[in-house]
């Protein structure tokens, strides 16, 4: 296993910088930020920065007593660092889940002094790379336990300057706790092959547009099929893209995948039917490339064929089709 200095500096040196030069701007630019908010005992990142790492979207609620992020005051000492952060690990049975880590550093001289360059400006005709950079979240402790959050001065690209990217990389990051936060993929989804969570892509399609019906010309399966099988949560909102969670799957057995086929190259007039599907299967090629199908297992009990290229065709599934994909 990596250690966690080796993480830390893959994660961070391996978003490449843009080595650009620029006008930087110091203390006295109305765009420096203010003082960070200096806050009295330090406890943990799961009090701390319970959110620290997290994917966030629009509908994400906003984080409350975060304390301001800003420049190292002076008479503010740092003698230790700490990161709070996600990673995904293995399970201690199978798949994977979400850990919440808590690193702490106390050799970070080269740190401290890194966060308190002035950050450039940005603009003006450099070339820099598209990639996102986010920065970890990073907390600076006294020997009072006092701590804030420094501002992390950025080059003309608006990402990290290179010295803080090596700074961080640079001491020993102890881990001091971590805890699990959810489960990314169970083990029975792993066994089979199948990814955790998959979008109800026939809902998806006739939702945004008109797929054709099926042609006699679409190709057979290259090769084996593998079948994934979903239940959409009964807690989504009407309206919300239906994903659903991973029930059953594995390789589709030969004498079922014939009959699959048959099925999936019907050309039965699609009913006029709005029933959202609760549980639809994916099938897609264990090997190589070849269209996507997806089956709607109650509902309407529609069919897409979805190739790699070209437009989506929706095709009337039936009683029979949905015997097939029953549990292998």
């Amino acid at each position: 296993m990596r250690s966690s200095r080796t993480v830390l500096a893959v994660a961070l040196l391996g978003m490449a910088l843009g080595g650009c030069g620029g006008t930087v701007i110091g203390p006295g630019d109305p765009r420096a930020p203010g003082p960070a908010q200096i806050v009295d005992g330090w406890t943990s990142c799961a009090k701390a920065a319970p959110r620290a790492g997290e994917v966030i979207t629009e509908t994400s609620p906003p984080a409350s007593n975060e304390p301001t992020i800003g420049r190292i005051d002076p008479a503010f000492t740092p003698v230790a660092a700490v990161i709070c952060g996600r990673e995904i690990r293995p399970g201690p049975n199978g798949g994977q889940e979400q850990i919440a880590t808590e690193r702490r550093a106390e050799q970070i001289a080269p740190l401290v002094t890194a966060l308190r360059l002035p950050s450039e400006q940005t603009g003006g005709e450099v070339a820099c790379t598209l990639e996102m950079v986010i920065p970890p979240w990073l907390a600076l402790l006294d020997d009072r336990g006092r701590w804030l959050r420094p501002h992390i001065p950025t080059d003309s690209c608006g990402k990290p300057r290179a010295e803080v990217i090596a700074a961080l990389a640079g001491p020993q990051w102890t881990a001091v706790d971590s805890r699990t936060i959810r489960q990314v993929e169970s083990a029975a989804a792993e066994a089979a092959g199948c990814a955790q969570q998959w979008t109800d892509m026939v809902w998806v399609e006739t939702r945004n547009g008109s797929p054709g019906p099926p042609g006699p010309g679409l190709p057979p399966a290259a090769g084996p099929l593998r079948l994934c099988v979903y239940q959409v949560p009964a807690s989504l909102q009407e309206g919300e893209k239906p994903a659903g969670d991973f029930v059953y799957g594995g390789p589709l057995p030969t004498e079922r995948q014939a009959g699959v086929l048959r099925a999936l190259s019907n050309r039965r007039a699609v009913v006029d039917c709005a029933t959202p599907a609760t549980r639809f299967a994916v099938l897609r090629p264990l090997e190589g490339a070849g269209p996507d199908r997806y089956v709607e297992l109650d509902g309407c009990r529609r069919f897409l064929v979805a190739p790699s290229s070209g437009a989506a065709q929706l095709g009337q599934g039936d009683d029979a089709l949905v015997a097939l994909l029953k549990p292998i």
